[in-house]
């Protein structure tokens, strides 16, 4: 049996439902909303298991599930070299967020990831402490400000209401999700023009460490169906 592990609610369930839908599979959830198993209609020896899209990278990584949908934020910020413990196998075309990086809009002078850089160099010669950066996609952030040579710096964790840091006087910088950029022009953020560190959306990934032993069959009869290459796991 091949486990496919899907958001257990809201927008990204519904439609990661849809998507399957239009490819001749019905998923369900049996059930109350409080329950999270699942019904497949339309393709054997597929199981279905519902998740917090959050709990998803984890589950695939453990092997515990063969299949999942989440965003690609969370694997690639989850997973320390997520391309060797997940194959991705398809871009779903919804779920759509860029994770980015914003100061506030009052320093005019900081525009671009260098002049970040020089700021958080001044900052910490005025205040004797790194510039704040509020987020919750550590790995993520590390690596893109790395990458780009920001450094005087340190991340501070936020699993909610990250715009509101700045205002709060917890963070000087946020990196957060953002769709339309309202949020953030409501909090007088800015997003750096250079600042964009990854474009996320919801995907489907295969899990290398789980058992295919007797779930390579169906990997095999689903993947034309739902348009994707069966991977070697």
């Amino acid at each position: 049996m091949l486990k496919l592990g899907i958001p257990s609610k809201g927008r990204l369930m519904d439609k990661t439902f849809d998507w399957f839908g239009a490819r001749g599979i019905t998923l369900s959830r049996a059930g109350t909303e409080r329950e999270y198993a699942g019904a497949v209609d339309g393709a054997e020896g597929l199981d279905l298991v519902l998740l917090s899209a959050g709990e998803i990278p984890r589950e695939l990584a453990a092997g515990r599930i063969h299949m999942g949908v989440t965003g690609s934020d969370l694997v690639r910020d989850k997973l320390a070299d997520w391309d060797r413990q997940v194959a991705e196998l398809a871009p779903l075309g919804f779920g759509h967020a860029d994770l980015i990086i914003a100061v506030p809009a009052c320093w005019p002078d900081v525009d671009t990831l260098d002049d970040l850089d020089a700021a958080a160099a001044a900052f910490r010669r005025a205040h004797g402490h790194r510039l704040r950066i509020a987020t919750k996609y550590h790995r993520l952030v590390r690596d893109f400000l790395t990458a780009n040579g920001v450094a005087d710096y340190q991340l501070v964790d936020s699993q909610g209401a990250t715009e509101g840091t700045v205002k709060n006087l917890t963070a000087e910088a946020i990196a957060d999700i953002t769709s339309t950029g309202e949020t953030l022009r409501a909090n007088h953020l800015k997003i750096l023009a250079d600042g964009l560190v990854h474009q996320s959306q919801a995907t489907l990934y295969a899990a290398r460490a789980a058992d295919w032993s007797d779930a390579a069959t169906t990997l095999a009869d689903l993947a034309p169906r739902l348009g994707f290459t069966a991977p070697r796991l």
